[in-house]
């Protein structure tokens, strides 16, 4: 019975998504307090096009919030998420006890990473409430102290939460680690109006949660969240310790999608919810590192990945190119090109433009603007079809700027949450390619077969050697 409501409620989740085919239905601040299971639970999170990280905030807890800042930042960077604002909480006075586990794991490079500038969380989340309207759930992963002191010094602040999401176990647990972080906010928060959920970790599988057959399945995802979660879970230390394969901290990500596989009771404005279904739980954690939790596209379910659906001069980079950069840029490069009607390298270059400036923000198609330099006059404009492929910025829908300055450039300005970045094609790289295609116009000419013979194979071979995060400089404006 279990698994058929499972099964019900994925089917009533994907029709959904059919009705919003670009804005996700999770929009969430998230704060930590750097334990090893908020690895998972992060990851999974910003794994999922239908949940939008707006901000994470850093408090005491498992590592104090300055080394918990470390953690987090380092992660974000990882995933190049440099973009994903991140405050910390320096009112709460816990004195963390240090757990050896996450003190030594390495979540990302920590290298010129420094909390001492970093800014303080109410900031943080004041700029997110300015910026977004749509309401936004508030994920506990670790005390409650950010929340009640965000409740109490920021205007708006509790008109626009929806709810609050709370790693913890259950209403009635008052010695429990996190409750006792910071037990006077714990208690006013539980007294507060906005609906509080708490969740509980998995206690159907105790340490063992990440199976066998679930470490099978996360070895075999290949996005980076994926293979994160798969790599923190096969180290020594972990095994050693047995704690990171039990489903803690995790619980709220898997609640946010899936709250059909929970136990739900509720009194006043506090929800009680325990996990009750083992397997449904197993396949949703993999489901939502494998980013299935909204439809993509829009006519096609998804872009074939067998080599031989395509011509035979690409056929032979179809894999190494999507393993190298991702479905995300293979799916806008084929689909820009074909916009194009050559491939071309600047489009191509305006794919990867667009697909890392997505990555910084850590955002789905559609949500932010974009102002182009590339001007109207090729072969640099063509760096407009790739981009306005890549990030959804159209013309149609006004979000895509074009500026045609006396000297036309792959760069490009982007606007999201009152945050502005600009992205420029590092000056080799542009110089490079605009003599090549000058040299090959000059022997051959536009009218040419072997002109368009040779701009499809030196395009290709751009695709497969420009790593996206390597080519582009990346300047923050505001």
């Amino acid at each position: 019975m279990k698994r058929f409501l499972f099964l019900i409620t994925l089917l009533l989740v994907s029709l959904n998504l059919l009705s919003h085919p670009w804005k996700p239905s999770h929009y969430v601040i998230v704060d930590t307090d750097g334990g090893v299971d908020d690895i998972k639970a992060i990851s999974m999170l910003l794994a999922s096009p239908d949940v939008r990280v707006l901000a994470v905030t850093v408090s005491p807890g498992a590592l104090p919030a300055e080394k918990a800042y470390l953690k987090v930042k380092s992660l974000l960077n990882s995933y190049y998420h440099e973009g994903i604002p991140v405050g910390i909480n320096r009112i709460c006075k816990f004195k963390s006890p240090e757990f050896t586990l996450p003190l030594q794991t390495q979540w990302g490079r920590e290298n010129n990473i420094s909390a001492e500038s970093a800014p303080d969380f109410i900031e943080v989340i004041n700029d997110i409430i300015e910026a977004e309207k749509t309401k936004i759930s508030f994920i506990c992963l670790a005390g409650m102290s950010t929340a009640d002191n965000a409740l109490r010094n920021i205007p708006g602040f509790g008109k626009q939460i929806k709810d609050f999401i709370w790693s913890a176990e259950g209403t009635e647990d008052k010695s429990g680690f996190n409750y006792n972080i910071d037990k006077k906010s714990s208690v006013n928060m539980l007294r507060q109006e906005i609906p509080v959920k708490i969740v509980r970790s998995c206690s159907l599988a105790g340490n063992d949660f990440y199976d066998a057959a679930t470490l099978e399945s996360l070895a075999e995802i290949k996005n980076v969240y994926g293979k994160k979660v798969s790599y923190f879970l096969n180290l020594p230390e972990a095994g050693d310790h047995g704690f990171p394969f039990a489903a803690v901290d995790e619980m709220c990500a898997v609640f946010l999608h899936y709250p059909g596989l929970f136990i739900n009771r509720t009194l006043g404005n506090v929800s009680d919810c325990t996990p009750s279904d083992l397997p449904g739980l197993r396949e949703s954690v993999i489901k939502i590192l494998r980013g299935e939790t909204v439809l993509k596209n829009q006519v096609i379910k998804e872009f074939p990945a067998d080599p031989s659906f395509y011509f035979d001069d690409l056929a032979g980079s179809v894999m190494e190119i999507m393993e190298k950069y991702g479905p995300d840029e293979w799916d806008a490069g084929v689909i820009a090109n074909e916009l194009h009607r050559h491939l071309g390298t600047f489009a191509i270059l305006g794919v990867k433009m667009g697909i890392r400036a997505r990555e910084y923000f850590d955002t789905g198609v559609d949500e932010f603007k974009a102002t182009s330099y590339a001007g109207s006059v090729p072969p640099v404009s063509c760096f407009n079809d790739g981009l306005q492929v890549s990030t959804g910025a159209t013309p149609g829908h006004g979000l895509l700027t074009i500026i045609n300055d006396s000297i036309p450039r792959p760069s490009a300005e982007f606007t999201y949450m009152n945050r502005k970045i600009r992205l420029t094609l590092k000056p080799e790289i542009t110089q490079r390619i605009t003599s090549e295609l000058k040299e090959i116009n000059f022997v051959y000419g536009l009218d040419s077969n072997t002109y368009w013979e040779l701009v499809r194979k030196n395009t290709i071979n751009y695709w497969l050697s420009l790593d996206r995060h390597e080519i582009f400089e990346i300047e923050e404006i505001r």
